[in-house]
């Protein structure tokens, strides 16, 4: 059901305390801002096709230009077992979408004095001094792990860019990975810090510096938050980031009766079930800053917007534009290496054969080819397991975000499609 645009800014208006010349919610006609309207009727369209043939529930669909919407839709089931339609306020589990937002707080403090990118790791968490990294090697066919001194010390930097050597224990069976699968992290009842303590116990997958593995760094970058701030996580976050850019939805849980706002995946037809989620009705005790946080698109809007304008929103400055253009730009080196664990991502994997790089908390675009989705040169964005993802097109003065809740293999997919149906709606 498409959205009457002039009702959604009046009620944006009166929810967020926004002013008649907000940074990203201003609607108005996509051909205003670039866009064929007629084609850009596509987005909603495809999606709904996929909710006709019972392969989505549904999603929220935002497209930004120039400070201006051009489209916010919904489509589908918030719920498709409970027949709740879906609404744009609807509240997403967003996963790996969490790791800008807490990169964005590590970068506050960096711009106060209070820690440096080439900071060593230890130095605000003592436990990782005495990290080792394990090697495997064969002896007379018997494959056995070998613990070796890293060559330099795990830096702030390593964490920002999935440098660090460290892993999730999944994608893959090294066995480094089995150990991490083997340490129960995230056990039911565990903080932040008895995790991450944990994680320095335990042997990384590669030197540092030298190789791109996805992992649990951002939680680590979290855990130093708090030590450095003197708050937890979700505190911080709260009074740092969200509350200022007015974000109300954004957070670890979602509270009382906002809970008939969350969307959940369908159940799945080969299992009967839906896939598994975390319930977020419950606020965590081990808050991840690797992908704990729920979101709506309005809310993410927000966040996109200020770093489209470099730092800002509505006279509320988080960073200074010379950090975003820092943070957005590509931090791995060419002779990085991509873990093969990675290999298995796709159209995500940072690699120069696929036009792209990785930055501090985001995937940027260095090449405007070689990528089979569709995009531009300066470009930054992320997604999470669940199925969200955003994009920010500096060139294009662009911001889109899809909301969906679908198992992890199914992402891939919806992103393209997001990706191909909004690029072909550009008219100038």
């Amino acid at each position: 059901m498409r959205v009457r645009l002039w009702l959604f800014v009046a009620a944006v208006a009166l929810v967020h305390g926004f002013s008649a010349v907000a940074d990203p919610l201003i609607t108005t006609k996509p051909e205003e801002v670039g866009f064929s309207g007629e084609r850009l009727k596509r987005l909603g369209g495809a999606f709904q096709a996929e909710v006709d043939q019972g392969k989505l529930a549904g999603a929220v669909l935002f497209v930004a230009r120039h400070g201006k919407i051009a489209y916010f839709n919904a489509v589908g089931f918030q719920d498709r077992e409970k027949q709740i339609p879906m609404k744009t306020d609807a509240i997403f589990r967003i996963a790996s979408m969490t790791k800008p937002i807490v990169s964005v707080g590590i970068m506050m403090l960096v711009e106060e004095g209070k820690l440096q990118l080439i900071t060593p790791v230890s130095a605000f968490i003592p436990e990782f001094k005495d990290v080792k990294v394990g090697v495997e090697k064969t002896t007379e066919g018997k494959v056995e792990l070998v613990l070796e001194p890293p060559r330099r010390p795990m830096n702030i930097q390593d964490l920002l860019r999935h440098t660090s050597g460290l892993t999730y224990g999944q994608f893959g069976d090294s066995l480094v990975k089995q150990a991490y699968r083997a340490a129960n992290l995230g056990a039911p009842g565990e903080s932040l810090s008895d995790l991450v303590k944990k994680l320095a116990q335990l042997p990384l997958a590669f030197q540092p510096g030298t190789t791109f593995e996805y992992s649990m760094s951002t939680d680590v970058l979290g855990r130093i938050i708090e030590v450095v701030s003197g708050m937890e996580l979700d505190r911080f976050i709260t009074e740092r980031i969200t509350k200022p850019l007015g974000m109300p939805d954004t957070g670890f849980y979602v509270a009382g009766d906002q809970t008939t706002r969350v969307a959940e995946p369908q159940i799945e037809s080969s299992t009967g079930k839906r896939p598994p989620m975390r319930d977020v009705s419950v606020r965590p005790s081990w808050m991840s800053g690797g992908g704990g946080m729920v979101a709506t698109a309005a809310d993410y809007a927000r966040f996109c917007q200020m770093l489209l304008n470099g730092g800002e929103l509505e006279s509320v400055r988080l960073l200074s534009p010379r950090t975003v253009a820092y943070m957005t730009s590509d931090h791995l080196p060419p002779e990085t290496q991509i873990s093969p664990a990675v290999q298995g991502f796709g159209s995500l994997i940072p690699s120069p054969a696929l036009g792209q790089g990785f930055g501090l908390g985001f995937a940027v675009r260095t090449t405007t080819g070689r990528n089979p989705m569709p995009g531009s040169t300066g470009e930054f964005y992320w997604t999470g397991a669940a199925g969200t993802t955003f994009w920010v097109n500096p060139a294009e003065g662009l911001i889109a975000i899809m909301m969906v809740q679908v198992p992890l293999p199914a992402g891939a997919y919806y992103r393209s499609l997001m990706r191909n149906m909004v690029y072909q709606a550009f008219a100038s």
